[in-house]
């Protein structure tokens, strides 16, 4: 009855979630720049090519927190009823870069000194810029600048299939394959992973899935083997010489609960790398009910096509320099 019972709870979790119009997640890995090292080296990396120490600290501190809004419940929000949405990017000594899209803007930031710092990069500055650049150096200088999403997806179609080109629709599934998925994947859960719950204190639920690596991917892969020509391109699946290969250690996920609502996710991975001196190696992803994502005020105007006709024009590419417009 605990199997059911703790499967009954998460199935009602995820539900929950569908009733929601705004959500933020975070993302971070569970780990340390000596263990990423050490993954890095068993990977087989060519002298020279190893993981910087500075990478391998900024990998194990980084943070990924990500809003999405819909004027609808999620569970039933299409694509355009997704009108807000951000980004953010920390890294050990503060906030690397920001992206923000509102209605038909797209604003951005970023830290490219502090980035260049973590990474042992040099970046370049304003400075290195010309003056035909304009607008471009309040990106180098870390300060918002925003571009009209409309106009930059008009020039990407143009570039790609020339005037008046219209944009590709992204490959989706249809409804009766969505649900096969979700059907193949719930049964393989079902059949595979065991799952344990212990009760806390203030509405808290603590749920710990346990499962074998290459035996639950190998049965996932083989459910979803007859949907394969349904499914986008660039999600092949893989082979049974690759599943065969893979390891086989026991993936363990602790999922926290508050008032039956879905708060943290941890994965550890650290058995899968089959090196001993990985010492811990997780995925952490925490949710919390979104907040609305607001634009930045004084953000400076990009305009595509008139920054690339400055930046090309006024590097010696040819033709008059034209400067961005700016506010």
């Amino acid at each position: 009855m605990e199997q059911l019972s703790a499967g009954q709870k998460l199935d009602e979790a995820f539900e929950n979630l569908n009733d929601k119009k705004s959500l933020s997640f975070e993302f971070s890995l569970d780990t340390d720049a000596a263990s990423l090292k050490a993954l890095d080296d068993s990977s087989g990396s060519e002298p020279g090519e190893e993981m910087p120490d500075e990478a391998a600290r900024l990998l194990s501190d980084a943070k990924i927190s990500v809003t999405v809004q819909s004027r609808k419940p999620f569970g039933e929000s299409g694509e355009k009823d997704f009108d807000r949405m951000a980004m953010k990017v920390s890294g050990p000594d503060g906030k690397l870069a920001e992206y923000r899209v509102i209605g038909d803007q797209t604003y951005f930031r970023s830290d490219l000194a502090k980035f260049g710092k973590a990474m042992g990069t040099p970046m370049p500055t304003a400075a290195d810029l010309p003056p035909e650049a304009g607008a471009l150096k309040k990106v180098l200088e870390g300060e918002w600048v925003k571009i009209d999403t409309k106009q930059m997806e008009r020039l990407a179609a143009e570039g790609g299939g020339g005037s008046g080109a219209e944009p590709s629709p992204e490959p989706t599934l249809d409804a009766a394959t969505q649900k096969k998925l979700v059907k193949a994947v719930r049964e393989v859960v079902g059949r595979e992973v065991k799952l344990k719950t212990a009760g806390g204190e203030d509405g808290t639920e603590r749920i710990t899935a346990t499962a074998p690596f290459r035996t639950l991917a190998t049965e996932l892969v083989d459910e979803l083997r007859p949907l394969a020509k349904k499914l986008p391109p660039g999600a092949e699946l893989p082979t049974a010489k690759e599943l065969k290969d893979a390891p086989n250690g026991k993936v363990r996920a602790d999922i926290t609960l508050k008032n039956e609502e879905l708060r943290e996710v941890r994965v550890d991975l650290a058995k899968l790398a089959e090196n001993t001196k990985v010492k811990k190696l997780g995925l952490v992803i925490r949710m919390t009910d979104g907040t609305k994502t607001t634009a930045p005020a004084g953000a400076t105007e990009l305009d595509v096509e008139e920054l690339m006709g400055g930046m090309f024009g006024g590097m010696g590419m040819g033709g008059p320099a034209g400067a961005a417009g700016g506010e």
